[in-house]
């Protein structure tokens, strides 16, 4: 087929008002170049409007010019020891086993007998390097820090660790490094990363650590200058426990290697503290224990379940209380709300043992301020957190003053933010409620010297509370500009978008050209040019006196840029409605009828983004009306209403399964097998179909004889293999501790044949992407771990599905319409034989977005960290190798994106549109999505929530390079795809 596809593919014919012969070559260059131009900017413009979020809902809450606050209070220890186990769920340490006794006898002595215990609430992300900033610096580090990465910190911050006088630290080379690699009075190290394999039992990681810290500690006796280090005051000593978080992801929390390393971790802690004791036998060392994030049960974390938020803490030593007996089973923080604005006032679980002990809970973000006040220090100068008085042992007096010098410290952040805001805006709005903050002040110390300590600690209270409103009041403080200058970007593209496609992939352009007669003055265009460079200049020297960051300068002039283009084309904009308004009603009514109908179902994606149950209705109900259809237009003895009823059917089931994939070798391995039947069916259909009118413009029955004829059963062959290996390579891992090197090689060798076959396949329609269907299943049965295999197959029968609804259209408009043969040039672009996009085409893009959300979303919820399954890649890989885990996890998403995409382009050659008009039809419809994906971003509730509004937004911000680069990799598959019916002109008529 001689089809240019334009986008990836090569140029397109031109459109609009292009003659013949030389003017449309020359229209052809002129609209590859546009080609390009657009999808430079669209890239451009969706990755700068992407990052408006983090102007808008998620600015760094990060200040810097504080001085610390320092305490007026004598320091409750000399010392502090933190241990934090990491991924240690609260319930998993609390419970007992089922024998009936407890996994950490020694912290439970310590709750009963010299401490206080609580639970400490994370925030989400649950994630490794944000728990530990919350736990040692005190904030919740804003989420474009994950752009910088785990060893980079995106800006200084405050921490106990620099406000100690000596930090002595062991653990995990992805966090002892960030708080101490840059810490000029810390002694640290940590181990190498093959340490970290999720074949082993990973709890000598955590010996590793206590090792580290007894060889210190006897090295002292013989060097003086470290045991002069060691008595010094102010001293803190961290170590970092990864065995939890290991054996949870490679275990899960329920496996005996995990409840195990619990009890590793509380043999550590008692031997930590038996060590210290004994050395310096002066009882002035604190100790914190906690976690840093939990697991879930399916040994992942990241999102705001319970199981991975709730920690535990438990506190002792030098200036802690000690346990307050209660006659309630219930714990005494009802109504204190956590970071996630829920009230976390569940009574403490009877199996704990607990329930006649004082509970208090905690947030993570007040772990820091604990341990500096504990220390005597100032507390770090971002925390957010607040000081939890049930843990500290202090007088009244001590009390009043260590909350006081914690929300002195908050309110030095908040004066910091309104100063600067202040000296750069031009109207500049005070933040009320603290504009008499002097006198609160004053206040307070006059409660303190009255000896009126309850009335002081109210006031301080109350001052903590208003200085942490005042914080969020000039976080959102450019709110209401940002978004409507992003609001009116994104409308902007859209309406560009609509014009160029208008212009250039239908006919109406040049209809419009001729009988409107338009005509663009001379030096409209350079008026326009000028007017929009002049009020760019003015934005710009405004956000220059205010000394606005240099993306909201980008955010103006890409609105103002777009809009500029716009009113550029005013002439034709004017033409076009005038000429829309002399249409017939029936097409007027098809417009609306089909605006409509696009909006409802974008709608109906953007809240699948949160309820993937819509999916199962859509397929059901599509089902139905699509092979009613067909029932209509052809007989059923071709089986194809029946075929399309059945693949929609089985499709929609998967929509209903949990998220969190059960593992179920025995599916992935029947799945296989049916995947093996579909390509033989396939294949039969490809050699025998000719007879049948409906599937011969697909099948390559009398074509050339194929240049690899066992090229279909090699794949055949390997997909069994595949599915051979998920059962060998499995079996040996969970026997044997370990991944066999052989079935590692195999595995590796067969993913990476099975993938390069298809290129060598016949270029018919159906062969191909048969092959191409083959080709990728043995990679994802290999990265498969339960029902995702089955999904993959049912995938592969709605597309068939699709393709065969395609060409029955096409053929029973060819049959309906014979007289059409004959096309006038406002109808078909024959040079290339690509007709032009019509009205009714936009199904092609809408079914598309369907079906690639369903890809996203068919097996999980791919905008939820939690979603990715790690124990997915463990044919290929156990040592833990971040880059290699996420790159495998990666691709086994982009599998079924690209057989997607595979038939779309397929179904563009087969139906005779340009693929290029279509991709911009996709944007489009994406960006109808992006905005109410922009408007649902939440930076309130719990994180959970707010994480996944994010993500949602991202994802479809990021279709327009996603479906380009996907583009690119499967034109190596379909862009020498061949149509039998594309040998004679096509009849279909223009709308």
């Amino acid at each position: 087929m001689g089809t240019a596809d334009g986008i990836i593919g090569g140029g397109q014919q031109g459109r609009g008002s292009a003659g013949t012969g030389g003017g449309r070559g020359t229209k052809k260059k002129w609209l590859k170049r546009r080609e390009r131009w657009l999808v430079v900017l669209g890239v451009v413009l969706h990755a700068v409007y992407m990052l408006s979020i983090f102007d808008i809902y998620f600015k760094s809450p990060i200040v810097h010019g504080m001085d610390p606050v320092a305490p007026r209070f004598s320091a409750p220890a000399k010392r502090l020891v933190f241990l934090v186990a990491d991924g240690l769920r609260a319930d998993k340490f609390f419970e007992p086993d089922s024998e009936g006794n407890f996994r950490a006898p020694f912290l439970r002595s310590i709750i009963k007998g010299q401490g206080r215990w609580g639970v400490s609430h994370a925030r989400p992300p649950t994630e490794s390097r944000p728990g530990h900033v919350a736990l040692i610096a005190g904030f919740y580090e804003d989420p474009s820090a994950v752009t910088k990465g785990w060893k980079a910190n995106p800006v200084e911050f405050d921490s106990v660790f620099n406000r100690s006088h000596h930090t002595i630290s062991f653990g995990s080379p992805d966090i002892v490094p960030i708080f101490c690699s840059a810490l000029p009075h810390s002694t640290w190290n940590s181990y190498p990363h093959e340490f970290e394999d999720f074949a082993t039992d990973a709890s000598f990681l955590d010996e590793w650590s206590f090792d580290q810290f007894q060889s210190l500690i006897n090295r002292s006796s013989s060097d003086e200058n470290l045991r002069d280090l060691l008595q010094q005051d102010n001293l803190v000593v961290f170590l970092h426990l990864l065995g939890c978080d290991s054996n949870g992801h490679a275990h899960r929390p329920f496996s005996s290697i995990y409840l195990n390393n619990v009890k590793v971790v509380d043999h550590i802690a008692k031997r930590m503290y038996d060590l210290v004791e004994g050395y310096f036998k002066d009882n002035r060392t604190a100790y914190v224990f906690t976690a840093d994030h939990g697991m879930s049960d399916k040994g992942s974390h990241g999102d705001g379940h319970p199981t991975n938020t709730d920690t535990p803490l438990v506190v002792w030593g030098a200036g802690v209380k000690h346990p307050k007996p209660i006659l309630s089973s219930d714990h005494t923080d009802h109504g204190l709300r956590f970071i996630d604005e829920h009230l976390h006032d569940t009574p403490t679980p009877p199996e704990w043992g607990l329930s006649t002990i004082e509970r208090v809970d905690v947030n993570q973000a007040d772990i820091a301020a604990l341990m500096a006040t504990l220390l005597g220090l100032p507390c770090p100068m971002n925390s957010v957190g607040s000081l939890p008085l049930g843990y500290v042992n202090m007088d009244k007096a001590e009390e009043v003053e260590a909350v006081t010098a914690n929300a002195k410290q908050i309110l030095n952040q908040f004066l910091c933010k309104s100063y600067v805001k202040q000296s750069n805006s031009l109207l500049f709005k005070p933040f009320k409620p603290l504009v008499n903050h002097v006198s609160i002040l004053d206040q307070i110390e006059e409660r303190m010297a009255a000896r009126d300590y309850e009335a002081a600690m109210k006031l301080s209270e109350s001052l903590r509370s208003l200085a942490l409103e005042g914080l969020h009041y000039f976080q959102t403080y450019d709110w209401l500009m940002l978004m409507t200058v992003i609001t009116l970007g994104y409308i902007g593209w859209m309406v560009y978008l609509i014009l160029h496609v208008l212009q250039s992939y239908t006919s109406l352009s040049g209809v419009v050209y001729r009988k409107e007669q338009v005509v663009q003055p001379r030096n409209s265009a350079g008026k326009i040019t000028i007017l929009g460079v002049l009020v760019m200049g003015l934005f710009s020297i405004v956000l220059f006196i205010e000394h606005s960051p240099p993306l909201y300068h980008a955010y103006f002039a890409m609105t103002v840029f777009l809009w500029t283009q716009i009113l550029d084309e005013y002439q034709l904009i004017k033409a076009l409605l005038r000429y829309l308004s002399r249409k017939k009603s029936d097409f007027v009514l098809k417009l609306l009828a089909t605006f409509i109908v696009s909006i409802v179902l974008l709608e109906l994606l953007v809240h699948s983004f949160t309820e993937r149950k819509l999916y199962t209705w859509c397929f059901l109900i599509v089902g139905i009306a699509a092979s009613s259809y067909l029932f209509y237009l052809i007989p059923w003895e071709s089986g194809i209403p029946f075929f399309v009823w059945l693949a929609c059917w089985f499709l929609s089931v998967f929509t209903l399964m949990p998220a969190e994939i059960p593992d179920n070798n025995k599916l992935v391995i029947a799945s296989g097998v049916m995947i093996i039947l579909i390509g033989v069916a396939a294949r039969w259909l490809d050699k025998h179909g000719d007879g049948n009118k409906y599937w011969s413009s697909i099948c390559g029955h009398g074509m050339k004889k194929a240049k690899f004829p066992f090229l279909f059963h090699l794949q055949v062959l390997l997909v069994g293999l595949s599915s051979a290996m998920v059962w060998l390579s499995t079996s040996h891992r969970m026997e044997k501790q370990e991944l066999h090197s052989i079935h590692q090689f195999l595995n590796w060798c067969i993913a990476g044949l099975s993938i390069i076959l298809p290129l060598f396949s016949e270029n018919v329609v159906l062969s191909r992407l048969t092959s191409v269907y083959l080709g990728f299943a043995p990679t994802f049965l290999l990265l498969s771990i339960g029902y995702e295999a089955v999904f993959y197959g049912a995938l592969g029968l709605v597309l068939m599905a699709w393709l065969l609804f395609e060409n029955t259209l096409l053929y029973v408009g060819k049959v309906e319409k014979p007289s059409t043969a004959n096309r006038t040039s406002e109808e078909h672009v024959s040079e290339d034989d690509v007709r032009y996009l019509q009205l009714s085409d936009a199904r092609i893009p809408l079914i598309f977005l369907v079906l690639f959300n369903v890809a996203f979303f068919g097996t999980g919820n791919f905008a939820s960290i939690a979603s990715f399954e790690i124990s997915s890649v463990y044919r290929f890989i156990t040592i833990f190798s971040p880059f290699l885990m996420a790159a495998l996890l990666i691709f086994k998403l982009f599998i079924p994106f690209m057989l997607v995409i595979c038939t779309f382009s397929a179904i563009a050659k087969l139906i005779q549109v340009t693929r290029s008009g279509c991709y911009f039809l996709v944007i489009l419809f994406s960006d109808v999505m992006t905005i109410h994906f922009f408007f649902l971003v939440k930076n309130k509730g719990s994180w959970m929530e707010i994480g996944n509004s994010i993500s949602h937004f991202g994802i479809v911000s990021a279709q327009v390079v996603f479906v380009l680069l996907l583009f690119a990799l499967t034109d190596i598959y379909t862009k020498d795809i061949q149509v039998m019916s594309n040998r004679r002109p096509s009849s279909r008529k223009a709308v």
